[in-house]
């Protein structure tokens, strides 16, 4: 698909561009914003699985930049962000950017250190596995990753904050709800007008952080357990199946966005300039500095320009 099809296929794709966002992702983070208002009051927030940082860009403009324009702006007013991914990132103002694993409780130490010892009020996640078009595995992965983003919530995150992030909706997202109204009194699945209707993704929106009474966090992987096996046996294949019939659980499901917005399964047409000449799309704001997928790159390259010696070609970053 070429870049002009794709920005009459996809509006969003099209707006990011245009509007100096990184991804069309950006668009999902501020319709939420819109629904639950998830920026009243925030001072501290992480970003995980940030890379390329299109949500950190969200968070920049609605959080850090107004405040530093701001003409009563005083030292310590600043709102703190933190972005982590395991890929680094073009830079971003106001946002410090952390290159670490979620699942590291080191990477925790390091946010908290940023925070001066505080800890956050909001806690975003827009990652996701690569998916294989086989829905129930894309499910499991991303429900496995939200609750690898959980584990790092229980460090950082404080009572009464809020945390968002995107999963995949299958059969046992009732399951993927159950656990984490262990730890939220307020549990939403949200679907932004800016996700297509054809894909089974949505956004988590959690709120009102509170954990059980003396809960540890080394104790998060054995309480979600529970969940899944009310019975007590001791079986660790956590399951959404009695979820099912009398206790049936009905998640709170809730569309996002502007009624009469732009939709993300129609195609528009492309705009004229003031001259009537044709549409000359743009390219990306910000292309990834260090993919994943370089090294493939490189080796399609070489061996279009027949090149030989292919180990001698730079694989770092």
């Amino acid at each position: 698909m070429g870049k002009a099809s794709r920005d009459k296929r996809d509006i969003y794709y099209r707006k990011a561009k245009e509007e100096g966002w990184r991804a069309r992702s950006a668009f999902k983070l501020l319709q939420i914003d819109d629904e639950f208002n998830i920026f009243e009051g925030v001072k501290r927030v992480v970003d995980l699985c940030a890379a390329p940082g299109s949500w950190s860009q969200v968070l920049s403009r609605k959080l850090y930049q107004p405040v530093k324009l701001s003409p009563e702006q005083r030292d310590g007013d600043l709102p703190l962000i933190v972005a982590i991914d395991l890929q680094p990132m073009a830079p971003i103002e106001g946002v410090i950017q952390v290159q670490g694993d979620i699942t590291n409780a080191r990477t925790a130490e390091v946010v908290i250190k940023h925070f001066d010892g505080c800890k956050a009020d909001l806690v975003v996640c827009d990652g996701a596995p690569d998916v294989t078009g086989l829905h129930d595995m894309d499910e499991f992965v991303q429900s496995q990753l939200i609750l690898a983003g959980l584990t790092i919530v229980s460090h950082i995150l404080k009572t009464g904050g809020k945390f968002i992030a995107k999963i995949f909706r299958g059969k046992d997202t009732s399951l993927l709800y159950c656990q984490l109204k262990l730890f939220f009194s307020v549990v939403t699945i949200a679907k932004p007008k800016s996700s297509r209707n054809s894909s089974i993704e949505a956004f988590v929106v959690c709120e009102n952080y509170y954990p059980p009474e003396g809960f540890n966090p080394k104790d998060l992987h054995h309480l979600l357990e529970k969940v899944g096996s009310p019975t007590g046996d001791n079986d660790l294949d956590c399951s959404s199946g009695w979820l099912e019939g009398p206790n049936k659980v009905y998640i709170p499901f809730l569309a996002c966005g502007d009624l009469s917005g732009f939709d993300s399964d129609r195609s528009y047409p492309l705009p004229s300039n003031a001259e009537g000449s044709a549409y000359q799309s743009l390219d990306p704001v910000q292309p990834p500095i260090a993919p994943p997928y370089k090294r493939a790159l490189e080796l399609k390259k070489a061996l279009n320009q027949g090149v030989r010696d292919i180990e001698s070609l730079s694989i770092g970053p």
